[in-house]
């Protein structure tokens, strides 16, 4: 049978099927532990006036038909985040949503157009919270699974020791030897400091790279392939350039409250200490749309709701983690697809 031969096949389907279950047991565990920790479920409208406002996301357009023939231009979320933040201005102060989200531009062993994006947010909470959300969910999920560890590709991690604890600029350091706060003087990210970094560790370099193109493409090639082996890494206080939803590090204006999970070298999760200015969000938007317009050609509205949601929104962590990459690496998956009860077709290789 041709790895491309659709889902319902059904000697697919058989081969499937233990893989899917799985994840039914893994989901079901994950509500059952948020709801004994006091959470409440909630269920983000998927049709949004923005996707989300970061220069490289992309979201699917829709078009709804006014009553009057009119056209309304809406977006499938990238995100339930928006939608969250609303709520928890609205006095909400503990929820999750497995949600639908949708990307386009995204198609791969890693990546589906559409997939599953577990978000939850902890009022009054700081990132250290969150962290140990993430440390005790890993265990919750290879329980559920049967799993004694996570798996992808050759790499392997023990999902119920705890995870690493390892600042980007110690990261850097250790696996690309390059000192990345010091490309940041006065916090001011400049391009050209970091490029004769890069280039002195044989980092291809070229002449139109921003200070983000350079530090994405260090994480990506030096970085990740290191992190979550044999035990889960926790990847904090990102540049705070590279971290638009987050608020600064009080001790450190450079970096912000902002860290990644990763295991067997795959991002799992994005978590915040979460922007609540809405001045300032409103200015990280429109230069990330002002990026945007330069480089695809496009840009997305703000939502003006939620910057006014914002202003009523208390202190909070908020976190959202692939589901579907987790379930990958728990039942050793080799592509997502593998994962998702009705991929979409053809059956990606």
């Amino acid at each position: 049978m041709s790895d491309v031969s659709p889902f319902w096949v059904p000697v697919k389907h058989r081969d499937r099927r233990p893989l899917l279950l799985a994840r039914n047991a893994v989901k079901s565990a994950l509500r059952g532990w948020f709801e004994a920790q006091g959470f409440t479920e909630v269920e983000a409208g998927q049709l949004q006036i923005s996707p989300g406002n970061e220069t490289h996301l992309h979201g699917v357009p829709v078009q709804l038909r006014r009553h009057d023939g009119g056209i309304e231009p809406l977006y499938l979320h990238t995100s339930p985040e928006f939608a969250c933040k609303k709520l928890l201005a609205a006095g909400e102060t503990r929820i999750f949503d497995f949600a639908r989200v949708f990307r386009d531009r995204e198609r791969g062993v890693l990546h589906a157009p559409e997939f599953t994006m577990l978000e939850w947010y902890r009022v009054g909470a700081s990132l250290d919270d969150l962290m140990e959300d993430c440390a005790h969910l890993l265990q919750q999920a290879a329980t559920a699974s049967g799993s004694t560890q996570l798996r992808f590709r050759d790499k392997v991690a023990d999902p119920f020791r705890p995870p690493e604890r390892l600042s980007v600029q110690e990261a850097f350091a250790r696996y690309a030897d390059i000192d990345l706060l010091a490309s940041t003087p006065d916090g001011v990210p400049d391009p050209a400091i970091l490029a004769r970094s890069a280039q002195r560790q044989s980092i291809r370099v070229a002449e139109d790279d921003s200070w983000s193109d350079l530090f994405s493409r260090i994480l990506v090639d030096r970085i990740e392939p290191n992190l979550g082996h044999d035990r889960a890494t926790i990847l904090y206080h990102y540049p705070v350039h590279e971290a638009a939803l987050a608020r600064p590090c009080p001790d450190d204006p450079r970096v912000a409250e902002r860290f990644e999970l990763y295991a067997c070298g795959v991002e799992l999760a994005n978590g915040f200490g979460e922007l609540t200015d809405p001045v300032e969000q409103r200015r990280r938007f429109e230069e990330d749309m002002a990026l945007k317009q330069q480089i695809y050609g496009e840009r997305y509205p703000v939502d003006e709701d939620l910057l006014a949601a914002l202003a009523l929104m208390p202190d909070t962590s908020g976190i959202a983690l692939g589901f579907d990459r987790l379930v990958m690496l728990l039942t050793g998956a080799p592509r997502i697809d593998d994962v998702l009860w009705t991929p979409l077709a053809p059956f990606s290789a």
